[in-house]
């Protein structure tokens, strides 16, 4: 329920941000084809006619500032640097104002409102996210005021009927489209407000020049002046004021507002009692859907760096683990190093897959003895692997205790130093063992993780898994095998030093992930843990998307409790300290931190950089927004295709993988860290077996029956 919680909440911040701010691509109609619609231009009596303008009476009227008379209105605001600033300016001379507040800024900043109500002064609409209104359809049109009044209702308790279109500041700026757009809002009772003079403040020409472009050119003559109040820095303008004002007082002007003006008592009235609460849900839902929307995108900075440098480390460490991989000889077909070893293969119904892993064990081309630990199976584990009369084969029959546990056993039971484990539905190439045992002959390594291959890629779910497997596996064991900070040895194809495991206090049941926690107890016990990548195993996946999300849950929990769990590393000091510093990190924000920013706010759908691409794509530029989004699918494709070339594997598959099924993994990720607070004990999820598994062929192609 959680994640259903947090992407109802996400999806519905970002409608109301996106609709609020932007509107549907379907709102911009172009100017020719509203000038068509309008068939008329801009009458006379309204180019001749004064600056203030009522579209709604047939013949329009219009209203001219009487002589020595000042209107100073500010457009854009309120903001929160500059707006007091102003008020404080006009309110120090006495002097009211008109501001022409956009409904956005509005819901930002209500208390600076009702500041500019209190002190006397005017407020007009400037809708609610300043488009241009005559390239707008005539809904567009209506959702602007309407939600610039009910900003104003929520944030202050008024409405009002005083509108300035944007960059329509004069009546000589008029045309065709933006004058059907005024005869619009004329019949729904707004009266426009343009300007005499507009001093291009926003352009900073300096306080003086603002302030000398505000004096009425014919001295005596009334006027109309625009400022701003925001939209920048607006400290030219402060300063202007402070000598403008005075300066006109002294010639004998006076000041007003548009109201004044047009005879009207006030065009700012209250709002009633229904509007004022609707106003506030709309105010508050305004509010946090522009917060949220600017963490996101702050976010999206945030993952979109830890993914290029994740990129960036990812191909520069591998690309050197290869290089390396290929100056070191590998041992070929003569003397074993460093000599037979134990592998043991833990079981639990485990029928169908067995004798498919133990024959592939015995044709292995290293000394082997193979121990089968029968975890209380019911379904003729043991004696299936008994039938199969397989020398060097022994079964060992124990209670059902769980993996870590048949295990254990397996281990005490080995006769040799080196001990193989493998699970009971993994597949093994003849000379995987051998590969695997290699490093061994350094006495400080304690263990080896292989190289798992999907075993089963028989669907497109199977290649989706391989693909995983590949790019980001294979791929970030090559990363951490360079600085000897590996988190995990894959319970599909490892090997251990007995010796190590009983300093390490041998496999543990005290998280989901056995062989991570197993991992992270050898580097704190000061062993060297290495990666085989020419050592292949194929291993059986879930067949189904359900299975999956069971397995990868599983997955992500254990993995976090098995970094908490050995979270002192961080303060430990030699490999155990170098592991804790270097390993630990690398896992936190790579394989927790990084996905999980991804999807926090859509947990269920889609991670961060896709949920803001469907953004862009119905609110936003369309054609930009699918740039960005394949820059990013470009950037996982690059490291993508130099992963299946140091594998030797096809990449077909990888399109429709990055669009699908990381978003089951991403889900995953979210519920494990929901559950993790709560400290929960997960039961183990057993995954259905087909035993379908096939030796992974070297350099791609279809897989081989052992």
């Amino acid at each position: 329920m959680v994640p259903l919680v947090l992407l109802a909440f996400a999806v519905s911040v970002l409608a109301v941000e996106g609709y609020t701010s932007r509107g549907f691509a379907g709102d911009h109609v172009g100017r020719g084809e509203r000038a068509g619609r309008s068939g008329a231009g801009v009458p006379q009596e309204i180019t001749e006619g004064g600056p203030v303008v009522d579209a709604g009476h047939d013949p329009p009227r219009t209203y001219r500032a009487p002589a020595r008379t000042v209107v100073l209105t500010f457009d854009d605001g309120p903001d929160p640097a500059w707006t007091p600033r102003i008020r404080a300016v006009l309110d120090r001379h006495d002097v009211p104002g008109t501001f022409f507040v956009t409904g956005r800024q509005t819901a930002r900043h209500p208390a600076l409102v009702r500041d500019l109500i209190r002190s006397g002064h005017e407020i007009g609409v400037h809708t609610f996210s300043h488009p241009d209104l005559a390239t707008q359809s005539e809904d567009a049109v209506d959702r602007e005021l309407a939600f610039t009044q009910l900003a104003l209702a929520g944030a202050a308790g008024v409405h009002s009927s005083l509108v300035r279109m944007p960059y329509s500041s004069t009546t000589g700026a008029l045309d065709g489209p933006s004058w059907a757009v005024a005869r619009h809002l004329g019949e729904k009772g707004y009266v426009l407000a343009f300007v005499d003079q507009d001093t291009r403040d926003w352009s900073r020409p300096g306080a003086r020049a603002i302030a000398d472009a505000a004096v009425p050119k014919v001295p005596g003559r009334g006027t109309i002046v625009l400022l701003h109040d925001s939209g920048g820095d607006r400290s030219q303008t402060v300063r202007a004021l402070q000598t403008l004002v005075p300066r006109l007082k002294a010639d004998g002007y006076r000041f007003s507002t548009v109201a004044g003006l047009v005879g009207a008592e006030r065009l700012t009235g209250g709002a009633g009692t229904a509007e004022r609460w609707q106003g506030w849900v709309f105010v508050t839902a305004v509010t946090v859907s522009g917060t949220t929307v600017s963490v996101l995108g702050a976010l999206l900075l945030v993952v979109g760096g830890l993914v290029l440098a994740r990129c960036v480390l990812m191909l520069g460490l591998a690309h050197r683990h290869a290089r390396l991989a290929r100056r070191r000889p590998r041992a070929g077909p003569g003397p074993p190093v460093p000599g037979p070893v134990s592998v043991v293969v833990p079981a639990y119904n485990e029928v169908v897959c067995t004798g498919k892993t133990l024959r592939s064990l015995a044709a292995s081309d290293h000394p082997v003895e193979i121990v089968v630990v029968d975890d209380g199976s019911d379904d003729g584990t043991a004696d299936a692997a008994e039938a199969l009369g397989l020398p060097g084969v022994t079964v060992v029959r124990t209670p059902n205790r769980g993996k870590a546990a048949a295990l254990n056993t397996g281990v005490l039971r080995a006769s040799h130093d080196i001990v193989v484990m493998l699970d009971a539905d993994t597949v093994f190439e003849p000379s995987t063992v051998r590969r695997l045992v290699e490093p061994f002959a350094g006495p400080s390594v304690g263990a080896t993780a292989g190289n798992a291959k999907v075993g089963n890629r028989h669907g497109m779910l199977g290649r989706w898994q391989h693909i995983e497997y590949v790019m980001g596996f294979n791929l970030d064991r090559r990363m951490d095998d360079l600085p000897r900070c590996m988190p995990a040895v894959p319970g599909a194809v490892g090997v251990f030093r007995v010796t190590a495991l009983r300093r390490a206090g041998m496999l543990s049941g005290d998280t989901l992930a056995e062989d991570t926690d197993l991992t992270m107890a050898l580097h704190r016990a000061g062993w060297e843990v290495r990666y085989a990548e020419h050592a292949v195993a194929g291993t059986e996946a879930p067949g189904s998307l359900r299975q999956l999300r069971r397995q990868r849950y599983r997955w992500s929990y254990g993995t976090m409790q098995a970094a908490w769990k050995h979270r002192h590393a961080l303060v430990e000091r030699g490999h155990a300290g170098r592991f804790g510093r270097v390993g630990l990190p690398l896992l936190a924000v790579f394989q927790i931190l990084t996905p999980l920013l991804a999807p926090l706010l859509a947990p269920l759908l889609a991670p961060l950089i896709d949920l803001l691409t469907l953004y862009g794509l119905v609110f936003g530029n369309a054609a930009l927004t699918l740039l960005a989004w394949c820059g990013v699918l470009a950037v996982q494709g690059v490291c993508a295709a130099y992963a299946f070339r140091l594998d030797g594997e096809p990449l077909w598959a990888l399109p429709l993988q990055q669009v699908v099924y990381r978003q089951v993994m991403y889900l995953v990720l979210v519920q494990a860290c929901l559950t993790a607070p709560s400290g929960y004990r997960l039961p183990w999820q057993r995954l259905k077996r087909k035993g379908n598994v096939v030796v992974p062929p070297r350099g791609g192609g279809l897989p081989c029956e052992v």
